[in-house]
């Protein structure tokens, strides 16, 4: 079809107004079909070629599982990549690099002061004590700033959506202390992959694309009068680190595990097995009016 038919109907249609609009939500949408009525018809799509996708849409839906398709294509990437080039065009540099947030969060998890432990004890997996310090882009540490952290378990679960575990297991939101220093004890986490039989699966095989995510680490860092952080760090080491159908992975996000098994660092730490630690330092940067907010709405689970 000519591009001159596909734009006159476009304008027939995007003009078709009865009522004041949303001006924003109008531009973008006009934008949307814009591209799409072109795309169908420079790639010739068919008629059920288009209702697959609608119906495979309205299947996602069902499954819960945009959140992990939106991550899957790199929406979620692009997003923070948008973020960053803002923020470089603002001047605004360093700090901790920003990454996805995932579907998995879940609002209201168990609060501690200065330490805690995220794990309930009933999964037997390699410990980890990982601990930090939250400062400023400055260096200056942060005191009373909430450390919110969340991870699978040993199996790539996590509590809240896998029945099994109980709730707001390996989910913990830790208070940094007077030092702005915070410490965990927890288990390492496995990566894991998207449902087999689940709609993003299905796309991606389609794309001819895994659904693994290496084993990682969310955390949102917060402060009064600093830019909300979200961001995971990544466990060195894992076969997909540099491969994470998410795309989530960054420089600056992958500390150094180190294991210890001398005798008489694990029986200092009540432990009768080796044991891993992470050290990792978050740095907030101020709150900037010439910058988008970082503190993203979206639904979010909430136990």
């Amino acid at each position: 079809m000519d591009r001159a038919i596909v734009d006159s109907l476009l304008n027939r249609l995007q003009s078709n107004q009865c009522k004041p609009a949303n001006e924003r939500v109008k531009v973008i949408v006009d934008r949307i079909v814009h591209d799409l009525f072109h795309a169908m018809n420079d790639l010739n799509v068919t008629p059920d070629e288009f209702w697959t996708a609608v119906n495979y849409l309205t299947e996602a839906g069902r499954n819960n599982e945009f959140g992990l398709i939106a991550a899957g294509l790199g929406f979620e990437h692009f997003l923070d990549v948008m973020m960053d080039e803002q923020d470089k065009a603002a001047g605004v540099e360093g700090g901790t690099p920003r990454t996805i947030e995932g579907p998995l969060y879940v609002a209201g998890a168990p609060v501690c002061q200065g330490e805690g432990r995220l794990d309930d004890g009933t999964e037997q997996g390699e410990v980890l004590f990982m601990d930090g310090v939250v400062t400023d882009t400055s260096g200056k540490p942060i005191a009373g700033a909430q450390v919110e952290v969340w991870h699978a378990n040993t199996l790539g679960n996590y509590s809240y959506f896998d029945k099994s575990q109980s709730a707001y297991n390996l989910r913990r939101t830790i208070v940094t202390d007077a030092e702005g220093r915070y410490r965990f004890r927890s288990i390492l986490p496995s990566g894991y992959g998207c449902p087999p039989n689940g709609s993003t699966q299905q796309l991606l095989d389609q794309l001819g694309r895994h659904g693994r995510r290496p084993a990682h680490i969310h955390f949102f860092v917060s402060a009064p009068d600093h830019r909300k952080l979200t961001t995971q760090i990544n466990i060195d080491g894992d076969e997909y680190l540099h491969d994470d159908f998410a795309f989530a992975t960054r420089d600056g996000l992958i500390p150094a595990v180190v294991r210890h098994t001398d005798a008489t660092d694990i029986h200092a730490n009540g432990l009768n097995a080796p044991f891993a630690t992470i050290t990792f330092d978050f740095a907030l940067h101020p709150l900037n009016s010439a910058v988008r907010a970082t503190d993203v709405q979206r639904l979010r689970a909430e136990a």
